[in-house]
């Protein structure tokens, strides 16, 4: 992915976790923010330079007014018969999101689902680096993944400290979840993504980011369901009609 330039001197940049949320950007906003990215930087590997608000709405699966909206939050407001500078909007959404910096990843938990979280490739082209990999299972600490060693959980906040980690995926079975939460955000990280299927309790000024697989899948088989029984329903009806 071609990363925006940052156009300020080099050095050590100001870390503005919160930057979207005190600058009043709504939640909704920014969570559609990465969707739009995605579809900027598709329209850019394929050498597009301008885009009007109505085909990246199309790319981005929104309406166009939600995103003119959207990016009026960012002071972005492209240019009348011309659209949006690909490029330009590129940074200026990877900067609203923090994406213009490096920001440390620590994975707690490397069973099937951390290993495959390891394994992705798009962490790094996004902004994110995983600078450590946790467990508890003597089996597993030591073993090598993505070309570093696993560490084993008693050694959590020092590596925190030690490592800058600000982002910490908890990929544990529930039960341990909650435990290595109160853990990470005592070592003072405030940003959790949580795969454990449980919800955790966290105290004001720590943002969780809550991914059930098994939730959107029972999403997924309601709809089925409504879909069958209107199929069936259908069905019944023109038997009926033809009785």
């Amino acid at each position: 992915m071609h990363r925006p330039p940052v156009p300020w001197s080099s050095g050590q940049v100001t870390r503005r976790p919160s930057q979207a949320r005190d600058r009043g950007i709504p939640d909704a906003t920014v969570a559609r923010l990465p969707l739009y990215l995605r579809a900027l930087n598709g329209l850019a590997e394929r050498g597009i330079s301008t885009v009007s608000s109505e085909d990246l709405a199309v790319a981005a699966g929104v309406n166009s007014a939600k995103l003119r909206k959207d990016l009026s939050h960012l002071g972005s407001y492209g240019t009348r018969g011309v659209g949006y500078d690909v490029q330009y909007l590129i940074y200026q959404i990877s900067r609203e999101l923090g994406l213009t910096q490096d920001w440390a990843v620590a994975i707690v938990g490397v069973g099937n689902l951390g290993r495959a979280l390891a394994n992705y490739g798009g962490f790094v082209s996004r902004g994110f680096r995983v600078a450590a990999l946790f467990d508890a299972d003597p089996a597993v600490v030591g073993e090598r993944l993505v070309g570093m060693a696993v560490e084993h959980t008693d050694g959590l906040e020092n590596v925190i400290e030690n490592r800058g980690v600000s982002i910490v995926v908890i990929a544990t079975p529930a039960a341990a979840a909650q435990q290595v939460a109160d853990r990470v955000i005592a070592a003072g990280v405030t940003s959790i993504l949580n795969f454990a299927p449980v919800v955790l309790n966290v105290p004001d000024g720590v943002d969780v980011r809550k991914v059930d697989l098994s939730t959107e899948l029972q999403i997924l088989a309601f709809h089925e369901q409504r879909k069958a029984d209107r199929e069936t329903g259908s069905s019944m009806m023109a038997e009926a009609m033809d009785a």
